[in-house]
């Protein structure tokens, strides 16, 4: 099977390359990235020389690029995004043209070749639970409060419209937060993890009371070749962490880890339209596929936490660049 992976550069698609090469050796692989900020060719150095892997700079907007790459593959597997809340808020016209019209041109080089189409989504969707409301499923109705994941709505939207109209072999998941190596040191758990090693404080949204459910990118992986191996054409799964922690539990799990104290914790003013609380109901997707996650939170932040310690390379040139401008902006210290 021949697959194209988008974003395959970031952090949540590097690690599915990863993960698929080395159970089907004998797939190929396409990746199209455009190499934003968040996408790095470093998270993919031990496979750039594998024949089965091509690597190609291009636009998920790009018609011509897209249709090219598309007739000759079997899936589509569709993980570029942009995908953080507080760059959507300060800006969100590159929300709306990637995720949105992004996702448009390749549905529609999907349905001139009939390609199957993976697309990868995220609870956000659903919007903020309160703390006694049941957990999202796969019947809940969206209800996305930030630009970040009205654009994630909307191409969730689009794409069950591509099946409903053009009868495209279509399968969504919709994910709970990811952890793990090679996540861009913007999101929460990496942030805290290479401040900490810096010697910094982490930065902790009002009073760290909001609560997520989070996935270890390797359950996650496996959920989604779980959808692609046995998944219903046309439906959607969901894929929870088990793991529901809030903020301030989490961060003081990442203290303790790493041996630190509580006078390396810094609240600072809340997120516009923070959402309270995610969780997701992954019944449908045990119950169907197998599959359910493995990794307690606790444990997958142990080994988050070591690769991030033994590749202090990757990151700190990560966060001495662009990203540097742009933390600083955002909490007001160096």
């Amino acid at each position: 099977m021949k697959l194209l992976i988008t974003g395959g550069a970031g952090f949540i698609g590097s690690n599915f390359i990863h993960y698929w090469l080395k159970k089907y050796p004998e797939d190929k692989i396409v990746n199209l990235d455009v190499l934003t900020y968040a996408g790095n060719l470093e998270n993919l150095k031990d496979v750039e020389n594998n024949a089965n892997y091509q690597f190609v700079k291009g636009d998920i907007c790009d018609a011509d690029l897209v249709n090219n790459l598309v007739k000759d593959v079997d899936l589509i597997v569709h993980f570029a995004a942009e995908s953080h809340v507080d760059r959507s808020v300060i800006d969100s016209s590159d929300f709306i043209r990637t995720n949105v019209e992004g996702t448009r041109v390749l549905l529609d080089a999907a349905k001139i070749n009939g390609t199957r189409f993976h697309h990868i989504s995220t609870d956000e969707v659903f919007g903020s639970l309160n703390s006694g409301d049941a957990a999202s499923n796969e019947n809940s109705i969206y209800k996305p409060r930030s630009p970040y994941s009205a654009s994630k709505a909307a191409s969730d939207h689009l794409v069950c419209a591509y099946f409903h109209t053009h009868n495209l072999p279509i399968t969504i998941s919709n994910c709970s937060n990811n952890y793990g190596p090679y996540q861009f040191p913007e999101k929460v758990i990496p942030l805290f993890i290479t401040n900490l090693l810096e010697g910094k404080k982490v930065p902790v949204y009002g009073e760290g009371k909001n609560i997520r459910d989070w996935i270890h990118v390797d359950d996650h992986n496996a959920g989604v070749e779980a959808i692609i191996k046995k998944g219903k054409i046309g439906e959607t799964y969901c894929l929870g962490g088990n793991n529901q922690t809030a903020n301030i539990d989490l961060t003081k799990m990442i203290l303790n880890l790493m041996g630190k104290g509580e006078e390396m914790l810094e609240f600072v003013k809340d997120r516009p339209g923070h959402d309270l609380r995610y969780d997701l109901d992954y019944s449908k997707a045990k119950n169907e596929l197998d599959w359910e996650p493995k990794i307690k939170l606790a444990d997958g932040l142990k080994d988050t936490i070591a690769w991030y310690e033994k590749n202090q390379d990757w990151w700190k040139e990560i966060k001495s660049g662009e990203y540097r401008k742009y933390y600083e902006k955002q909490y007001g210290v160096a």
